[in-house]
C-alpha cells in the first residue's frame, strides 16, 4: 500500500491519476514554451543582479533602458547578450565534470540498503539504493579535505559561477533532449508515453516517470545528487569566498545563512528515501521542468542568498544571529517532523505512534491504470491533522530565516527564493490535491471533512 497526507473534494474517480492540475495556468499550451525561453535567461540575469548589482532588479531595468536604442525588447536582448557568461569555459567544465562524475560514482557504488518506493499508476515499484546520507557526508568531507590540503580553492566556484550556470544550461538541455529520444525509442518502464504527441510538451514535461541510463536512476541523479548536493557544496564554496574577503573570518550573517541551509539539506538526505516517494518523484516526469530545474534553477535560485551574502553580508550582532538561527532551526525541525510522521506512517502501515498515540486514518481504495484494485492509508493525525500540506508553512518560514541575514540591504534579490518557494508550494498543493482527488474519489470527501484546510488553517 501507499499512503498520503493530503486530499481534495471530488466525486469523480479516474484511473489516470499520474498528474494533477495546479493553480498556475498554461501547463498544456504556450506556457511550457514560454518558460523554456525565459527561465534559462532569468537564471543568468538573477545571478548577474545578485553579484554585480547588489541584488537590485531596478538597476537591471535601468541597464535595459540604457541599451534600448530602438525598442525595449532590443535593449533586453542586447543586455542579456552582454552579460551572458561563456558556456564553454574550460575551468567551469572541469569543475562540473569532476563534481558530477564523483556524484555518479557515489550514487551507484556507495553502500546502502535497497529501498522499494510506492507503487506507480502502472503498477510498477521502483527500487533505489538508500545511500544518500553516506554520499552527502562523503562529499562534504572530501571538499573539506581537499581544501585543507590546498588541492582546491572552493572560492573559485564563486568566481566562475556565471560560467558554471551557463555551462549547466548547455548540459541540461542536452540531457533533456537525450531523455526525449530515449522516452520514444527505449523507455525504462511502462510508466512512460507521449503527452498527446506534442514534442514540445514531451520535452518540457518528460516522457518517462522513472528513466534509467546505464543503471543510473536519472531523477535521483538530477534531483538529489546534482541539484541538492550542489546546494550544499555551493554554499560552502560561497562561504569560503566570504572568508577570503575578511582575512579568514566568516561573517556571522554568512555563518547563520549557511548553517541553517546545511541543517535543512542534512535533513533532506537523512529523509531521501521519503523524498523518493514524494510528488516530485511520483508525479513529475523527467523532462525540462524537473531536470533543467534541478541542474540549473536549483544552483541559481536556491543558493542565491548565499552568493549574494558572500560579498555583501551586513554585520550582525551575536544576539541577532543567534535569534535568527534558533527560529530557523525550529522551522526546519517542524518541517522534518511532519515529513517524518508521514514517512513512518507509510513504512509501518499505520502501526506506529504519532504524538504519543496510535494515529487515526482512513483506508482508501483506488484503481491502477491496469485495473488492479489497491488500498492506501490516509493519515489523520499529528501535523497532518492541522492542514493537508502544513509542512509547507515551516519550509517557507525556514527559507525566510536563512535569507534574513541580508536584512534590508537589497531589493528582492536575497529574498527571491522565498517568494519563488511560496508560489511553487502553493501551486504544488493544488496539483497534489487534484491528483489525489482523481486517485481516490469519494475517499477525499471523507478526508477533507476531517482536514478542511489546504496549507494554512483558516486562511488557505
Amino acid at each position: 500500500t501507499c499512503t498520503h497526507g493530503c486530499c481534495t473534494s471530488s466525486t469523480t474517480k479516474s484511473k489516470d491519476w499520474q498528474s494533477g492540475d495546479g493553480v498556475l495556468p498554461g501547463r498544456a499550451s504556450i506556457g511550457p514554451l514560454l518558460l523554456m525561453a525565459v527561465t534559462p535567461a532569468f537564471a543568468i540575469i538573477f545571478f548577474h543582479v545578485c553579484t554585480h548589482m547588489d541584488g537590485n532588479f531596478l538597476s537591471f531595468a535601468k541597464l535595459i533602458l540604457e541599451n534600448s536604442q530602438d525598442h525595449p525588447l532590443t535593449g533586453l536582448f542586447r543586455t542579456i547578450y552582454s552579460i551572458w557568461p561563456n558556456p564553454f569555459d574550460p575551468l567551469a567544465w572541469k569543475m562540473i565534470t569532476a563534481f558530477l562524475s564523483f556524484e555518479l560514482f557515489l550514487q551507484k557504488y556507495a553502500p546502502g540498503k535497497p529501498f522499494t518506493a510506492t507503487i506507480t499508476p502502472k503498477g510498477n515499484r521502483p527500487i533505489y539504493r538508500a545511500n544518500g546520507m553516506i554520499s552527502y557526508v562523503t562529499t562534504l568531507l572530501t571538499l573539506i579535505l581537499l581544501t585543507y590540503c590546498n588541492l582546491i580553492r572552493p572560492a573559485a566556484v564563486y568566481d566562475k559561477f556565471g560560467e558554471i550556470l551557463s555551462s549547466m544550461n548547455v548540459f541540461a538541455f542536452a540531457l533533456c533532449f537525450v531523455l526525449l529520444i530515449k522516452g520514444h525509442v527505449a523507455p525504462s518502464t511502462t510508466d512512460s508515453g507521449s503527452n498527446g504527441g506534442n514534442w514540445i510538451i514531451d520535452f518540457y514535461w518528460g516522457m518517462e516517470l522513472y528513466p534509467r541510463i546505464l543503471g543510473w536512476d536519472v531523477k535521483m541523479f538530477t534531483n538529489c545528487r546534482a541539484g541538492m548536493m550542489f546546494w550544499a557544496v555551493g554554499i560552502l564554496c560561497f562561504a569560503h569566498k566570504n572568508m577570503e574577503m575578511h582575512d579568514g573570518t566568516l561573517q556571522l550573517g554568512m555563518a547563520v545563512n549557511v548553517a541553517l541551509q546545511l541543517v535543512y539539506i542534512t535533513k533532506f538526505f537523512h529523509w531521501e528515501m521519503g523524498y523518493m516517494c514524494s510528488m516530485d518523484i511520483q508525479v513529475d516526469r523527467a523532462g525540462y521542468y524537473l531536470c533543467w530545474g534541478c541542474l540549473v534553477w536549483v544552483p541559481s535560485v536556491y543558493t542565491s542568498h548565499s552568493f549574494y551574502l558572500a560579498e555583501r553580508a551586513p554585520d550582525l550582532s551575536p544576539l541577532v544571529a543567534l535569534l535568527i538561527f534558533v527560529c530557523g532551526f525550529a522551522c526546519i525541525w517542524i518541517n522534518f517532523d511532519s515529513d517524518n510522521q508521514r514517512y513512518i506512517f507509510r513504512q509501518t502501515g499505520g502501526e506506529c505512534l504519532i504524538w504519543g498515540k496510535k494515529p487515526n486514518k482512513i483506508v482508501a481504495e483506488y484503481t491502477t491504470s491496469g485495473g488492479e484494485r489497491k488500498k492506501s492509508l490516509l493519515l489523520l493525525d499529528g501535523w497532518w491533522k492541522v492542514s493537508r500540506h502544513f509542512h509547507y508553512v515551516p519550509e517557507i518560514m525556514g527559507a525566510f530565516f536563512w535569507s534574513l541575514p541580508a536584512l534590508n540591504t537589497a531589493l528582492v534579490g536575497p529574498y527571491f527564493y522565498v517568494i519563488f518557494l511560496t508560489i511553487l508550494l502553493i501551486d504544488r498543493s493544488f496539483r497534489d490535491d487534484d491528483r489525489c482527488a482523481k486517485k481516490y474519489g469519494v475517499y477525499w470527501e471523507k478526508y477533507c471533512a476531517e482536514v478542511p484546510y489546504k496549507i494554512v488553517p483558516f486562511l488557505l
